[in-house]
């Protein structure tokens, strides 16, 4: 039987390559939701990637949702809705947290600037070191520069660098952009994937086009 890519269940696909981690396979929290293929690099630990979703408290309800055949690379830190302080009051300061009797100022979840979700979609590719902020939607097949903050959404097939990140350049045009979003490759299973990845690969657009979306 012919081999139609790794094991989308393995936690390290490929034993040569041992810092690269399937993180769908590693997840333990309920409000983390990964799909297949994406991975997490880091020689120090892909398998800890739990650890770079920060400030993510079960009783405020946020998910952060990262889709299939994501890259992101080592350094990363999704920064989720438990950072985020009151701002209305005259401070800022979270007395509650510290206890001692200041639990009585325990903030309701009115009072805090909840900003949702954390979405990052399919064929998305995160550098090194990037911070993204509570509530942000990366859309489909862009790119985030290395050492960006990622403070807004991202469009689809995009690409964002700096602090805050802002838009370079699309990496298509809009008819491209277009079709890979009706085309959803990521969707296909293993065998069609494995039979067109000469087209996914090249760097001739046109070749995929002749692909039926």
């Amino acid at each position: 039987m012919q081999r139609c890519g790794p094991d989308p269940d393995a936690v390290i696909p490929n034993p040569a390559v041992p810092s690269v981690c399937f993180i769908k396979n590693v997840i333990t929290r309920p409000n983390i939701e990964v799909g297949e293929y994406t991975y997490y690099d880091d020689p120090e630990g892909a398998e800890n990637f739990e650890k770079h979703v920060t400030h993510h408290y079960p009783f405020l309800g946020d998910k952060l949702i990262i889709g299939k055949f994501c890259a992101i690379a080592r350094g990363v830190e999704f920064v989720m809705n438990g950072a985020n302080h009151r701002m209305r009051s005259a401070t800022t300061y979270p007395f509650n947290i510290m206890g001692g009797g200041w639990e009585k100022v325990t903030p309701s979840l009115a009072d805090l600037p909840l900003k949702g979700d954390t979405v990052v979609g399919n064929d998305v590719w995160i550098g090194q070191n990037v911070t993204v902020l509570p509530g942000v939607h990366i859309g489909d097949g862009a790119i985030v520069g290395a050492c960006s903050v990622v403070s807004k959404d991202v469009p689809a097939y995009h690409i964002v660098g700096g602090n805050p990140a802002r838009v370079i350049r699309k990496r298509f045009d809009d008819e491209t952009i277009a079709f890979l979003l009706r085309l959803k490759w990521w969707d296909w299973d293993a065998e069609k994937i494995f039979e067109n990845l000469e087209r996914l690969c090249s760097g001739d657009i046109s070749a995929i086009k002749k692909i039926k979306a």
